[in-house]
């Protein structure tokens, strides 16, 4: 249950001989996320429609999640049509 810190990972990689360095006090963070709204297409019935966006909707954020400063992340987000 490990829970992922990518500055902090950033930080090893920071000192290594690598072709482009990294400074992870300046990086910038994008993140994306989509999100879903009920369609007029009969796809599925309309109570799995429902359940369904409503169980997409406790999703975690994932800046929170990633632990990535709010400052210096940016989310880009789409909407798809269920």
């Amino acid at each position: 249950m490990d829970e992922p810190n990518v500055p902090d990972v950033l930080r090893l990689v920071e000192t290594a001989e690598i072709e482009c360095p990294i400074e992870v006090d300046t990086a910038s963070y994008f993140v994306s996320t989509i999100e879903l709204r009920r369609g007029a297409a009969p796809s599925m019935s309309r109570w799995r429609k429902r359940l369904f966006l409503a169980t997409s909707a406790i999703t975690a954020d994932a800046a929170e999640y990633f632990n990535l400063p709010r400052d210096r992340t940016v989310i880009v987000g789409s909407h798809v049509e269920v």
